[in-house]
């Protein structure tokens, strides 16, 4: 079969799972939710829950990097699925996560029936479950990175250089209701996996505590940026990368670039405490980092990972914001130290970092991390349950002597709702770590091209985001919470000016906005189903994208002005 496969240009087909999603049904969970942040970072944050879906990004990668012609099918319905299939393709990708399990396994079934001659090839994290090729009809699984796999096993060259794809960072991002206008972010992904080989952690088990590197220098990262951003129609980007800033001097070359080209990007990154302190804080803000998150884990000092050693979180937080960068905070519950007496004192810790957004999760034994290595030789291991419920947002997947039943569930519901009454909605926080990022920048004295360009951003940022007060404050979780949006109202009205008609004209669209929203709730639920994306990739355009030249229009202009005026005019 692999032979077979292996000779010839191929047509492929790359599919995430089948939809809907956040629903109890015979294939998934209403808790496995398609959304990143309203399923596990502002899950009780009601209406101002940040609501946005990403796509299978992996997938994207691949159908960008080999010579085939390519389908990539995202958030399909069953239908779609098997619709689909009827086109002909001689090899299907299916990539999954653990709670997604029995989705893939239909898929694999589906294929079967629909296209019996294609090779079944299955990926992603849910890849990593021990035998799947056992409880998957499959012919293949690709266990890490998969580029490379792919090139292989087609008869390619698995060492060619990586394309990276153009692709938005989110799909339909809304707030309250209200819908974000404007370009969102684009993604970035400068590598896969992590060396700190955290226990628990499936990236950097998955791809063998190591990192493979995408892009591997500042400048490769800054051409691609300048590629994308010519694409998309923005300088801000989402960097996929589990640590980005553990690679310092790629890091501190990419600002160095950024700084000589006067071309001034803007990040949102994933990044251990150790690895931010190495860099500097105030070197973040000047490289554009606008949000990080960061992995707290827990107070306990012997429970905790060396990542975080010697780092006051509070600190940390707090002087972030300080700067303007929005913190994720992300903690684990339920870990072998909790009781049910101590485990209030580590979401009281989280809870008083007051970051902008908190991650709280279950302790989760995922297949190929040592915690689950450790769990499965203890006898620890619930195998009874089924993999939908693996997400660490509901039920635990391993006995632990003190959260029987449904104690795991009534602890981590409860620190959502504590930290959302203590620190208020993540939008008010977001908001008001914009005007700490624009005052400090305006108190410094001396500032250079970079920082002007950064002050700048902080304040458009701070412009936008405050557009959104008035709902919050009319759909405010507290009076504490109603309190605190009329006061930082106050301060950026003192700080950038008081609104003008244009302004409060869009508070009232977005309030009518905010309004629809509540009756359709009311009327249908908050449940947002992606919609059905499909791509297709033509044959040897890999190649021809390899070959086309990154230019910085900063960086030409200035050559231009840097000729002689005689040969300056043929420059195009």
């Amino acid at each position: 079969m692999q032979e077979q496969t292996a000779s010839g240009r191929k047509r492929i087909l790359l599919s995430g799972v089948f939809g809907p999603f956040g629903v109890d049904d015979d294939f998934g969970r209403r808790e496995n939710i398609m959304e990143l942040f309203h399923n596990q970072v502002t899950r009780e944050q009601g209406a101002a829950s940040f609501r946005f879906h990403h796509r299978s990004f992996g997938l994207y990668f691949l159908a960008e990097n080999v010579d085939a012609d390519v389908t990539v099918l995202d958030f399909p319905s069953k239908r779609a699925f098997e619709r689909e299939l009827k086109n002909g393709y001689d090899i299907v990708g299916i990539s999954f996560i653990a709670p997604n399990f029995v989705k893939a396994k239909e898929m694999a079934r589906l294929v079967r029936l629909g296209a019996p001659g294609a090779v079944v090839i299955l990926g992603g994290h849910g890849a990593a479950i021990e035998g799947v090729e056992k409880l998957i009809d499959c012919d293949h699984v690709i266990r890490g990175e998969g580029v490379a796999w792919l090139r292989r096993f087609l008869g390619q060259d698995p060492a060619a250089p990586i394309v990276h794809p153009v692709l938005p960072s989110t799909e339909r991002q809304s707030i309250l209701g209200v819908p974000l206008t404007g370009v969102c972010s684009s993604l970035l992904v400068p590598g896969l996996g992590c060396v700190n080989g955290c226990r628990f952690c499936s990236t950097t088990h998955f791809f063998g505590k190591t990192y493979t590197p995408y892009l591997a220098s500042g400048r490769a990262i800054f051409d691609n940026a300048v590629r994308i951003a010519a694409a998309r129609g923005t300088d801000s980007f989402f960097v996929m990368d589990e640590n980005f800033l553990k690679d310092t001097r790629r890091a501190r070359e990419l600002l160095e670039r950024m700084e000589r080209e006067q071309r001034f990007f803007k990040f949102q990154i994933f990044s251990s405490a150790e690895a931010i302190m190495a860099f500097g804080l105030d070197e973040l803000v000047r490289l554009g980092v606008t949000f990080v998150w960061m992995g707290v884990e827990t107070k306990n000092r012997e429970a905790n990972f060396s990542k975080n050693a010697g780092v006051d979180p509070k600190w940390l937080v707090r002087e972030l914001r300080e700067r303007g960068i929005n913190v994720l905070a992300s903690g684990i519950l339920c870990m072998e130290h909790h009781t049910q007496q101590n485990i209030q004192e580590d979401i009281d810790h989280l809870v008083d970092l007051e970051a902008d957004f908190t991650q709280f999760m279950l302790l989760t034994p995922l297949p190929t991390t040592a915690l689950y290595e450790e769990k499965k030789a203890a006898g620890l291991l619930r195998e009874e349950l089924p993999f939908e419920e693996w997400h660490g947002q509901k039920m635990l997947n391993y006995r632990h002597p003190h959260f029987p039943g449904d104690a795991a569930e009534r602890w981590i519901t409860q620190a959502f709702r504590q930290e959302y009454a203590e620190n208020s909605s993540s939008i008010y926080r977001v908001t008001e770590t914009a005007l700490r990022g624009y005052l400090h920048l305006a108190g410094v004295e001396k500032r250079d091209a970079c920082l002007e360009a950064r002050l700048e951003q902080a304040r458009e940022r701070l412009a936008e985001y405050a557009l959104i007060l008035p709902v919050v404050e009319r759909h405010a979780v507290n009076q504490l919470e109603r309190e605190r949006v009329v006061d930082l109202t106050r301060r950026i009205a003192e700080t950038l000016g008081k609104p003008g008609v244009k302004v409060r004209a869009i508070h009232l669209a977005i309030r009518a906005l905010a309004a629809r929203w509540r009756w359709r709730v009311w009327l249908r639920g908050d449940a947002i189903q992606p919609k059905t994306i499909r791509t297709r990739y033509t044959a040897a355009r890999c190649a021809q994208a390899a070959a086309q030249p990154v230019v910085c229009p900063q960086a030409q202009a200035r050559e231009r002005q840097s000729l002689p005026q005689a040969a300056a005019v043929g420059v195009r």
